[in-house]
C-alpha cells in the first residue's frame, strides 16, 4: 500500500464534506503531491467532487508557511474576482478547512492534507495544441498579475528559497563542476562553456531587482500550461491551479517560464537537436495574450525585460539539469543514462535560438505593449 492511502480512511473522517463520501480515487498526472478525487453523493442534487492532495514532504518543508501563502493569495483573488463581477467559485481555487478549523490536516503519520473544491466543466491540457490555447493561458496567468498586483509580495514566504536566483544556481554548476564527482565534467566541457560565457546574463534580471528598476511581485513561478483549468465551452483559461510555489518574485520569470514550457514543440529530453527551436508564432501568441491579461499592470521596464525573462528561465533550467547530471541526478528523475545531460542541451538550443531571433522576440514585445 502506498504511503499516502495508509491514512486516507482518516484523512477523509477529519474533514466535513457536507454530504457522504462514495469515493476517494488517486487523480491527475502531478508527480509531486499525492492527489486524490473524493465524490460525494448530496441527497438532493449530482455527485459533488473534491480534490483532496497530500502535500510532498520533500517537496515542501514548512506546510504550514505553504498554506499560509496559498490561504492569503486565493482569499485575495477572491475578492477580486467578486468586485470585477466574476464567478468566485470557478476562478479561484478556495481552500477546505479541515473540522479542526485548521488551514490543513495533519495526519497520524505527520502527512499534511489539504481540500479544494473541485472546479467543473474545465479541462486541464498536457500541452498547447494550438496558438489559440497557448493564448488562452496566456491571458490567464496575465490576469494573474494583474489581479494580484497591489497584494504585497513581501508578506508571503519563500516555499522554495533562491528558487529563480540564476546567480545562485550558476554558482552551484561550478560547485558541481569543481567536485566531478562522477568524472563527468570531461565530457560536458562545452555545455560548461556555454553556462560560463553567459554568467554577465544570470545578473540581469536580479540587477534590475536589486535597483529598483523592476519590482517585486506574486509570482506562481510554475507557469504551465497544464496549471491552468480552461472552461470546456468557452476555451478559455477559467482558473490557475497548483499554487505550492507562489511566493515573491519576478513576473518576467513567470512569462519566461511559459515560454520555455510551451514555445517549442520538442521532446525536454529529444536527442536531435535539429528539432528543438524556439516557435515565434507562439511566442508572439503568448506575448499579445499576456500584455491583453495583465492589462496594464506591468511596468515599462518589465515590459522591455520580456525576451531576458524567456532566455533566462530556459538558461537556469539547463543549468539545473545540468547540475544534476554532474552531481550524480539526485534531483531530476531519469529514465536513462546521460537524460538529464540531454534535458540540458535542448534547453541550451532554444537559448541560442532565442539569442539569433533576438531582434525579431523584442519587436514583438513592442508590437503588443502598444496594443
Amino acid at each position: 500500500m502506498a504511503e499516502a492511502e495508509k491514512t486516507l480512511q482518516e484523512v477523509l473522517s477529519a474533514f466535513d464534506f457536507g454530504a457522504p463520501v462514495v469515493g476517494a480515487v488517486r487523480y491527475g498526472e502531478g508527480h509531486i503531491n499525492d492527489t486524490f478525487c473524493v465524490h460525494t453523493q448530496p441527497a438532493d442534487r449530482a455527485c459533488r467532487r473534491f480534490i483532496l492532495q497530500r502535500m510532498s514532504a520533500a517537496a515542501f518543508k514548512r506546510p504550514d508557511q505553504l498554506m499560509e501563502n496559498i490561504i492569503g493569495v486565493t482569499d485575495y483573488l477572491g475578492r477580486q474576482i467578486e468586485k470585477a463581477g466574476g464567478d468566485r467559485g470557478r476562478e479561484a481555487l478556495e481552500v477546505l478547512r479541515p473540522k479542526n478549523g485548521e488551514p490543513y490536516y495533519t495526519d497520524s503519520l505527520g502527512g499534511a492534507w489539504r481540500l479544494y473544491p473541485f472546479v467543473e466543466d474545465t479541462i486541464c491540457y498536457q500541452s498547447a495544441q494550438s496558438p489559440e490555447l497557448f493564448a488562452a493561458s496566456g491571458r490567464a496567468f496575465g490576469r494573474f498579475q494583474r489581479l494580484l498586483r497591489d497584494y504585497p509580495a513581501s508578506t508571503l514566504h519563500e516555499t522554495i528559497p533562491r528558487f529563480h536566483d540564476t546567480e545562485d544556481r550558476l554558482q552551484k554548476l561550478r560547485d558541481a563542476v569543481a567536485a566531478d564527482k562522477l568524472g563527468r565534467v570531461k565530457d560536458c566541457r562545452p555545455e560548461i562553456d556555454f553556462c560560463l560565457r553567459r554568467e554577465a546574463d544570470c545578473s540581469v534580471a536580479l540587477s534590475a531587482m536589486r535597483e529598483g528598476r523592476i519590482p517585486l511581485r506574486v509570482t506562481h513561478n510554475d507557469t504551465k500550461l497544464n496549471n491552468v483549468l480552461m472552461d470546456k465551452d468557452t476555451g478559455e483559461g477559467l482558473c490557475i491551479i497548483d499554487l505550492d510555489t507562489v511566493m515573491p518574485g519576478l513576473a518576467i520569470n513567470d512569462f519566461g517560464d511559459s515560454i520555455r514550457f510551451g514555445a517549442n514543440h520538442s521532446a525536454e529530453d529529444e536527442t536531435d537537436l535539429s528539432k528543438v527551436d524556439l516557435d515565434v508564432e507562439l511566442f508572439a501568441a503568448y506575448t499579445a495574450a499576456f500584455l491583453e491579461g495583465a492589462g496594464g499592470s506591468l511596468t515599462d521596464a518589465e515590459i522591455d525585460l520580456l525576451p531576458w525573462g524567456a532566455k533566462l528561465m530556459t538558461l537556469e533550467c539547463g543549468i539545473r539539469f545540468l547540475t544534476d547530471h554532474l552531481a550524480g541526478d539526485v534531483y531530476f528523475h531519469i529514465s536513462r543514462e546521460g537524460q538529464n545531460l540531454d534535458r540540458c542541451r535542448t534547453q541550451f538550443k532554444l537559448v541560442a535560438d532565442m539569442e539569433a531571433r533576438w531582434q525579431e522576440l523584442c519587436e514583438i514585445v513592442g508590437q503588443y505593449r502598444k496594443g
